[in-house]
C-alpha cells in the first residue's frame, strides 16, 4: 500500500506526463486515499505541491465520477490554493467538473454544494495580475460553466473578459471572444 510519505519521495524528483499517468494508476489500484493526494498539493515545498496537483488534474479527468466521494473536499479546498502551478490543475479540474459534459453524477452531487466560495476565488483568480494566464482562461470557463446556477455570474464575467482582453495575450483574446459570444 502506498503510504503519503512514499507518494511524496516518488514526486520529489521531476516527473514526466508517463510517470504522472503512472503514478494516478497505482494511485487508483491501491486505492490511496484522493483526500492526502489534495493534502500534498498543499505541501509547503512547490515542486511536490504542483507535482501532486498535476497527478489530482490527471486522475479527475479521466474518470471524475470514480472520486465524487472526494468531491466535497476538493470543492472545500479551493480557497486555500496559493502555489500557481497548482491554481492552474485545480482551476482546470473545476472546468472540467463543471462543464455540461460532466458526468452526470458529478453534477447532481454539485448541485446540492455550496459553490459560491469558488465563485469567489475563481473571480479573484481572473482579477489578480499575478495569476497565470492559463489559470484566468479555466476559471472563465468554469464561471461561464456556472453563469445558470448564479445568473449574477454572466453580467460580471462579461465585465471581466472585456477588461482581461484590452490588454491580454492572444490565449484570453481568443477565449474572451469565444465566451462573450457565448455569453
Amino acid at each position: 500500500m502506498l503510504t503519503s510519505d512514499e507518494l511524496i519521495k516518488e514526486i520529489s524528483a521531476t516527473l514526466t506526463k508517463t510517470k504522472v499517468v503512472k503514478l494516478g494508476a497505482i494511485i487508483k489500484k491501491q486505492q490511496f486515499a484522493v483526500k492526502d493526494l489534495i493534502d500534498i498539493t498543499f505541501n509547503p515545498d512547490k515542486n511536490i505541491a504542483f507535482r501532486a496537483a498535476w497527478i489530482l488534474e490527471n486522475l479527475f479527468l479521466q474518470k471524475p465520477e470514480s472520486y465524487i466521494d472526494n468531491l466535497d473536499y476538493l470543492i472545500s479546498r479551493v480557497k486555500d490554493v496559493d502555489n500557481p502551478s497548482c491554481k492552474r490543475h485545480y482551476a482546470k479540474i473545476l472546468m472540467h467538473i463543471t462543464s455540461p459534459k460532466a458526468p452526470a453524477i458529478i453534477r447532481q452531487k454539485l448541485a446540492q454544494m455550496n459553490l459560491e466560495p469558488v465563485v469567489e476565488q475563481l473571480f479573484d483568480w481572473l482579477i489578480d495580475p499575478k495569476v497565470l494566464i492559463a489559470v484566468k482562461v479555466f476559471a472563465a470557463e468554469t464561471l461561464f460553466n456556472m453563469r445558470e446556477r448564479y445568473p449574477w455570474i454572466a453580467e460580471e464575467l462579461a465585465n471581466q473578459i472585456r477588461f482581461l482582453m484590452r490588454d491580454g495575450t492572444a490565449a484570453i483574446q481568443s477565449r474572451g471572444r469565444k465566451l462573450l459570444a457565448r455569453l
